[in-house]
């Protein structure tokens, strides 16, 4: 009895230590959500009340990320079953009494209201790399097959509500930690090639509004009033920034609302209208800081599952980016990607910053049994 309490004491005292928070990227997170919070008070008209609601999300986030920067790798590892099934619940509970436009998407608990999906950003690479580091390395097909099974359920549920560009980025979230364990090049031109193969029959599944989405990338200007509105306008307003851009607070497409989502989805083309290609290049670089401090913490992680953990964090991170930069520019189809702590929202905020914790815990461990 004296023993469990000891532990119960030895690991409250965990939860409760100094954070041991990584600075350089603790700083560079706190610079983009501020950048995020002025382009957000700008694409809102000086919407204040928008711009509070967004800070104390990032707030939020920001003590989430705190609380689960204390906590260990090993109990992080020991708690993602857990974690995994009860987003995957949250899901079905989703299909069954989820509300959204045009789709069932949220659950509207009163006090709170929020998109489980985007728990699965985080909750998937926990899960694969935990099933991957039950096993040998580099993966076997068998390995594979099981981690396969463990992405095509929650990323179905995400499809059917349909949502399928956070499917997509909750599949890739899964892939990357398979990636990086280390699988043998000829099984992974063997699977790109087996995906390819498929992707014709994959188009008659699609939803009639996904199909146009594609073709309108292909050519916008067919449309230019309709389907192809968004990314014409978005474009528009990338190349009225010139060098230097317009200034805060002066960009004409998002202020005269000729720019859809300009708060949420394109709220990049407000930035690149705002700032030019100067401001839009010292924003990548940012992000590419972030991206690159993320992988060296994975690159010295004490274990296989941190190590997989932290790179599939970070490399999702450069596919949120990578793919809304794509969709504003007219590169990729609009699929509905916010950019990471710029894109006004509460869910994508609070997990992404979640997902930074798990990086601060693994960069803490990792000094804690250096030293």
């Amino acid at each position: 009895m004296h023993g469990s309490f000891a532990r119960i004491r030895y690991r409250a005292g965990l939860l409760f230590r100094r954070p041991r928070m990584d600075l350089p990227l603790t700083g560079a997170l706190l610079l983009l959500a501020a950048i995020g919070l002025a382009t957000q008070y700008s694409a809102s008209d000086l919407d204040r009340d928008q711009a509070i609601a967004q800070g104390i999300r990032l707030l939020l986030g920001a003590v989430l990320m705190i609380i689960i920067s204390r906590v260990p790798p090993s109990s992080l590892r020991n708690a993602t079953p857990w974690l995994y099934v009860g987003s995957v619940a949250l899901l079905i509970v989703v299909a069954v009494l989820g509300e959204g436009r045009g789709a069932h998407r949220w659950l509207d608990l009163r006090v709170i209201r929020f998109q489980p999906s985007e728990l699965l950003k985080l909750t998937m690479p926990m899960m694969a790399a935990w099933a991957i580091n039950q096993r040998t390395l580099p993966p076997n097909w068998s390995t594979l097959g099981i981690v396969a099974v463990l992405i095509v359920v929650p990323a179905g549920l995400i499809a059917e509500q349909p949502d399928l560009g956070t499917a997509l980025l909750v599949v890739a979230s899964g892939l990357f930690a398979v990636f990086l364990a280390g699988l043998a090049w000829w099984r992974i031109g063997l699977i790109v090639g087996s995906v390819a193969a498929a992707t014709p029959v994959a188009w008659h599944f699609l939803h009639e509004y996904q199909r146009n989405r594609v073709r309108m990338l292909l050519d916008p200007e067919s449309d230019p009033l309709g389907l192809g509105w968004h990314i014409i306008q978005s474009k528009i307003a990338v190349g009225s920034g010139g060098l230097w851009g317009k200034g805060w607070h002066n960009g004409t497409q998002s202020r005269l609302e000729f720019l859809p989502e300009h708060t949420t989805d394109f709220i990049f083309s407000v930035f690149a209208e705002e700032w030019g290609l100067v401001g839009v290049v010292l924003l990548l670089l940012l992000y590419v800081f972030i991206i690159g401090r993320s992988l060296w913490i994975a690159a010295n992680a004490k274990d296989t599952y941190s190590r997989l953990l932290a790179g599939s964090i970070s490399m999702a991170f450069f596919v949120y980016v990578l793919v809304n930069g794509g969709m504003i520019t007219g590169i990729l189809p609009v699929v509905g990607v916010p950019l990471p702590l710029i894109s006004y929202g509460g869910t994508s905020a609070v997990s992404l910053l979640a997902g930074f914790g798990v990086l601060m815990s693994i960069h803490a461990q990792r000094r804690r049994v250096a030293a």
